[in-house]
């Protein structure tokens, strides 16, 4: 039978302190061909992981960061946040293990708990929030964006079977936020029956329970290879260049209407002079 699920709009605030994080850094990162793991390569002058933990230390619905890593890089993250809790957990061979590591050792209190890829450097707190709040309605939610490319099915051997309708794909991203009691008991069917998952939200399509997909940001990428890097550097300046415009931009009314209206309903405000 398909799950079904009636979604309010009447978004409740989550309590301040209520969702546990953990920061999956246990990757090798193969693919970057560098000397260390990827998500400890600096971007503009921090570790890469450390810019999603600091981002996450400053929401009020954090009560604590559980960082996934192997114990010789845990003085990267030592010390980096004052306001909230940190722990640590041991990786392991999959990132399932990771993550089952990491949940064993956030608190029996925890509403939600959020996991992240640390070498996801760029997401946005006001994305995190609104995936929190499907969360705590849902069971389960998961930032993800539609697919822009042409998507086709193909056989083992290279032919094409069909193209797939792109208006129902999505690329998912994180955090997959997630209520504990759900995701221990999707470990437990999924480690009982050995089956084979490749994120969070899969474990729990196997209960099966309704899984909300919050819209992302496409800037959200996950940093594997070089040329994210320089991708990465882009983002993060257009993000600082759009911050300062808008800074300088609100001088008369007019222009802080547009900004207002721009971040109340996302659309493009334009004022054009006859």
């Amino acid at each position: 039978m398909e799950p079904h699920v009636h979604v309010s709009f009447i978004q409740a605030p989550v309590p301040d302190g209520s969702v546990s994080i953990v920061l999956l850094a246990g990757g090798v990162g193969k693919r970057m061909k560098a000397t260390m793991p990827k998500q400890y390569l600096p971007l503009r002058g921090q570790p890469i992981a450390l810019w999603s933990m600091q981002t996450f230390a400053r929401m009020r619905e954090v009560g604590e960061i559980v960082v996934v890593c192997d114990p010789s890089y845990r003085d990267i993250f030592e010390g980096k946040v004052s306001n909230k809790p940190v722990k640590f957990a041991l990786p392991g061979a999959e990132r399932q293990d990771s993550v089952f590591n990491g949940l064993q050792e956030i608190k029996s209190t925890a509403m939600l708990v959020a996991i992240h890829d640390s070498a996801r450097p760029l997401v946005a707190a006001e994305d995190i929030s609104r995936c929190i709040v499907d969360a705590a309605e849902v069971g389960a939610a998961v930032l993800g964006v539609q697919v822009k490319p042409t998507i086709k099915e193909a056989t083992a051997d290279g032919f094409v079977v069909k193209t797939l309708d792109r208006s129902k794909l999505w690329e998912m991203q994180t955090p997959q936020i997630l209520k504990p009691d759900l995701l221990q008991k999707g470990f437990a069917k999924v480690n009982a029956e050995k089956l084979a998952v490749t994120d969070d939200i899969s474990i729990v399509e196997y209960l099966p329970h309704p899984a909300k997909i919050t819209p992302g940001d496409y800037t959200n990428i996950k940093v594997t290879t070089p040329e994210d890097m320089f991708i990465a550097e882009r983002f993060m300046d257009e993000k600082n260049a759009n911050a300062k415009s808008q800074v300088s931009s609100i001088q008369d009314p007019i222009d802080q209407f547009c900004a207002d209206e721009k971040n109340a309903s996302e659309f493009e405000c334009k004022v054009y002079d006859d």
